[in-house]
């Protein structure tokens, strides 16, 4: 159990605040198991998803830029041990499960494609017949049925705090305004282990979606500037960037560009934290929350930016869009690499004999459905050079994503 540390609103007697997450109140596993005498549940559970096969993967997985085109770019890999060390910096502050924290964020691009968004969208397209592809979907299938470790069942049998947290770290995913369908993969978990679909999730699972978009919107621009997208200068039209990049100057008016660009960014991320951090006690404050169920309940997201904060996030996310993810050099590559997911799933599809074995043996008598959704659980836990490495095995020619 966690020890030694105060809420700075309450202190429940595990040393938690009283609407963090407590272990020995976790609502337990769908498959049960006797307690670890030496690990709480939410321990246990991070432990398994940092030693599965998809945690692996994600060292070869496109985070914007494709591996070929530099090693210094992130990777999933990367940027989920970035979002990690943030969301445990959330945790600390709003005194809650570091370890739920720290699990949530671990797991939560288990679902994503190679080639990062293009794959996804390839997919997503040759997927439509049968409710199409999600890669938060495809997470949560992964975590209960695709990890084959354990002798008792499939996936890894996370506890209901870590499936919840996986599923709703970005809010609510079935209830009033929200009109999309609900992915399969998820409706049909969640008929044999409910995981409040119509409600928000813990602290920990908010912790750790903000902890996203923090990496993310940080470390885009790095890479941008690594990669030659945006130049430092261009970010005096950005509100929160530029106020930085002209206090790094003032301070430091003879340092050079590729210093200039780290300290800005270790700004940038430490100046989302302290707001979030700011604006969240004081959330928590208005609505006084007493248990986790009172978060679930409250009708809104806790942990969060300030609205001023937010509108410049959201500033940030318009020039990310415009200058890196809608360059024409982007856009060409994840075109082609597109193309690469597309050719292999017709290839599975029409021809099942060409997966490997334990593929193909699964593939046997599946129906059209079935067999298209299998040769998508295939393709998404590839990575980006193992897409690769089969397209050449199958096929004449294969695009240089260089």
């Amino acid at each position: 159990m966690s020890e030694g540390r105060e809420s700075r609103i309450g202190t429940g007697q595990d040393g938690l605040a009283p609407y963090a997450a407590h272990a020995d109140a976790s609502r337990g596993r769908l498959v049960f198991e006797p307690s670890s005498r030496t690990r709480t549940p939410f321990q246990r559970d991070r432990d398994r998803i940092v030693h599965s096969t998809a945690f692996r993967r994600l060292k070869h997985k496109t985070q914007v830029f494709v591996a070929y085109e530099g090693d210094h770019f992130r990777t999933r890999l990367t940027h989920t041990i970035e979002v990690s060390q943030i969301a445990r910096a959330f945790a600390r502050a709003l005194r809650l499960d570091e370890d739920l924290t720290e699990a949530i964020a671990l797991v939560h691009d288990f679902g994503h494609t190679p080639f990062g968004h293009a794959g996804e969208r390839a997919l997503d397209r040759k997927l439509q017949g049968c409710g199409g592809f999600d890669h938060n979907a495809q997470s949560l299938r992964i975590v209960t049925a695709l990890e084959r470790r354990y002798a008792e069942f499939d996936g890894l049998n996370l506890t209901f705090e870590t499936l919840e947290g996986l599923v709703k770290h970005n809010g609510p995913v079935r209830g009033v305004g929200l009109g999309a369908p609900l992915p399969p993969q998820i409706a049909e978990f969640d008929a044999r282990f409910s995981l409040g679909l119509e409600l928000f999730a813990g602290l920990e699972a908010q912790a750790a979606a903000i902890s996203d978009d923090i990496a993310y919107n940080t470390h885009d621009l790095d890479d941008g500037l690594r990669a030659g997208l945006i130049h430092v200068d261009d970010l005096q039209q950005l509100d929160l960037a530029g106020d930085i990049l002209r206090e790094v100057r003032d301070r430091y008016p003879a340092l050079d560009p590729v210093r200039t660009g780290h300290e800005i960014m270790r700004r940038h991320i430490t100046r989302l934290v302290e707001d979030v951090i700011t604006a969240s006690l004081a959330r928590l404050e208005a609505i006084g929350p007493r248990t986790i169920d009172d978060v679930r309940a409250a009708g809104q997201t806790i942990v969060d930016f300030s609205a001023e904060m937010r509108t410049q996030v959201a500033q940030t996310k318009a020039f990310l869009f415009k200058r890196v993810y809608r360059d024409p050099r982007v856009i060409g590559v994840m075109g082609l690499a597109e193309g690469v997911v597309e050719d292999l799933f017709d290839r599975f599809v029409l021809h099942p004999s060409d997966l490997p074995t334990a593929w193909r043996e699964q593939a046997d008598g599946l129906g059209d459905v079935a067999l298209q959704r299998h040769v998508g659980d295939y393709l998404s836990g590839m990575t980006d050079s193992f897409a690769l490495a089969e397209h050449r095995r199958l096929f004449d020619h294969t695009p240089d994503l260089s």
